[in-house]
């Protein structure tokens, strides 16, 4: 929306307030108070905060109080339009009251999704790991009756076997690191930092002075977080270096992963919805449920950066704060 039809908006709804609370004070029924809700919603709709609404309010009740001829007269008119302010307000609450529900949601949704993924990751280390083993043995029982030239294929078999639980172990701890669980997020985030650089060749540093641990929830989201930025890097930004920080001042944990990679340009490419992955998206979800933020700084030519904010939350002696 242009400036100007922004400033067009924002006077329609100054007069429609105005004119609304007239009719209010003149006739003091519910239509009049519904108008007062109808406006709030518009209001909220357009983006107005609550305090540019309370503005607004002030200073339309001031130009009816200023008319008042008597004490009494102004006391009505302040109790009046002190019901149609709640009345218009009261959308903001509702919506307050949403996006806490919607938040709620979102966060056991991210619960549970930890948790299956870490039943798919215990069955993929476990269970698949378990049959591989009785494969192996059903091959040694096997090589046992035939002749030497079958026995050779066999060991190819092997060796194919081999990889194949290689593989699965690295996905099982790509989608639970038992380290993070066991060690917390340094440890955790060295292994992954090891497999990437191992798979794709990118040189990837972290640097965490003066780690604190802090609670398991905001452990899992920032090694999330990285893991999903990493992983963009090495896919899309042709980078030959990457860096992740993290540290920690008053009360906001801070969480920096750059490259130097193409680089690209941010407003441009956040405004098409074809080029909004789910990975950013589940970066912001993530991030959301605590409290937390991120911003993307981008340049052409010059590299990405993903900087994360988070309020911290101390990891006390107790191991059960943890949770």
């Amino acid at each position: 929306m242009s400036t100007r039809a922004s400033l067009r908006l924002s006077g329609e709804l100054e007069g429609m307030y105005v004119v609304a609370l007239e009719a209010y004070l003149e006739q003091l029924d519910e239509s009049c108070l519904h108008r007062a809700y109808e406006l709030g919603r518009r209001a909220v709709c357009e983006g107005r905060s609550i305090l540019e609404m309370i503005e607004l309010h002030q200073k339309a009740a001031l130009a009816f109080t200023l008319r008042t001829a008597s004490v009494e007269e102004s006391a009505r008119v302040a109790e009046a339009t002190a019901v149609f302010l709640r009345e218009a307000i009261s959308p903001y609450e509702m919506t307050n009251r949403a996006y806490g529900e919607a938040n709620l949601a979102l966060k056991r949704l991210n619960e549970t999704l930890e948790a299956e993924v870490k039943r798919i990751a215990l069955a993929l280390h476990d269970d698949a790991g378990q049959l591989l083993a009785a494969a192996h043995i059903q091959l040694e029982d096997v090589a046992r009756a035939v002749p030497a030239n079958v026995r050779e294929r066999l060991q190819e078999v092997r060796r194919v076997l081999d990889q194949i639980e290689d593989q699965l172990r690295a996905l099982s701890h790509e989608l639970r690191p038992r380290a993070l669980e066991d060690q917390g997020l340094l440890p955790a985030l060295e292994i992954l930092r090891s497999t990437i650089c191992r798979r794709t060749g990118l040189r990837i540093t972290v640097e965490a002075a003066e780690w604190v641990r802090v609670s398991s929830k905001i452990e899992t989201a920032l090694y999330r977080v990285i893991q999903e930025a990493l992983k963009n890097v090495a896919k899309h930004a042709h980078a030959r270096a990457a860096q992740v920080r993290l540290g920690r001042a008053d009360n906001l944990i801070f969480c920096s992963i750059e490259d130097d990679g193409e680089g690209f340009d941010y407003d441009t490419v956040s405004s098409d919805k074809n080029h909004q992955g789910l990975g950013l998206l589940g970066i912001h979800e993530r991030l959301q449920v605590l409290g937390g933020s991120c911003e993307i700084r981008s340049t052409p030519g010059k590299g990405t950066a993903l900087d994360v904010k988070i309020p911290w939350e101390r990891y006390d002696a107790d191991p059960g704060l943890a949770g």
